[in-house]
């Protein structure tokens, strides 16, 4: 596996920044925005999808000990509804870069389209999460802190599966979906059941 970068640029304060929970039928999208040293480096470190699950809770630990600024937030399954997925997305990573405590002077956002935030200048990264390590980072703060929530949740919600599934689309959730129809955590504007109407 190839290094990650550490920076797009020598010489600005860089915060990565990235999403988790897209693609989920149920739950709220998370975002993670993180600064780290110029020297930052952990061997185990990637894209959140291609990290044990162990491994994730470590690194989360040792990211949140040794970045320079780091904040997470999220938009919930109404903004979802409201404003579509990815203007919600964007939402929740604005206020992750809101809550910094250090102001940055480059945004590395993981994908290929962002919403300007202020006047800070972005720069978009196809797989940045794999790329980066300050947006791998970010992917590891915004799976586990949303992990962390679909598991609360499952709680409340036993039939969906959610501890496992985190709320994405698998054939236990589909078949909860069919014999116990939706919840108040679901993604209403997201077609999850065939005989489902448009609520938008």
């Amino acid at each position: 596996m190839p290094a990650l970068l550490n920076c797009f640029s020598e010489n600005v304060i860089e915060a990565g920044c990235d999403e988790a929970g897209r693609g989920c039928y149920a739950g709220p999208v998370f975002a993670a925005a993180v600064i780290l040293p110029k020297d930052f480096h952990h061997p185990l470190l990637n894209d959140s999808k291609q990290v044990k699950l162990q491994d994730r809770q470590s690194l989360r630990a040792y990211i949140e000990t040794h970045a320079l600024a780091f904040a997470v937030a999220q938009s919930t399954v109404e903004e979802i509804d409201q404003y579509n997925i990815l203007k919600a997305s964007f939402m929740a990573m604005h206020r992750a870069i809101d809550a910094l405590k250090k102001k940055p002077e480059l945004l590395l956002i993981d994908g290929n389209r962002f919403l300007k935030y202020h006047r800070i200048p972005h720069q978009c990264i196809i797989k940045g999460d794999g790329k980066y390590a300050s947006i791998a980072a970010a992917s590891i703060l915004a799976k586990t802190y949303r992990d962390e929530y679909m598991t609360l949740l499952h709680e409340q919600y036993p039939h969906y599966d959610w501890e496992a599934n985190k709320g994405y689309g698998t054939a236990a959730h589909r078949a909860a979906l069919a014999q116990y129809g939706l919840t108040p955590h679901h993604r209403k504007s997201f077609r999850l059941l065939p005989t489902q109407s448009s609520l938008f």
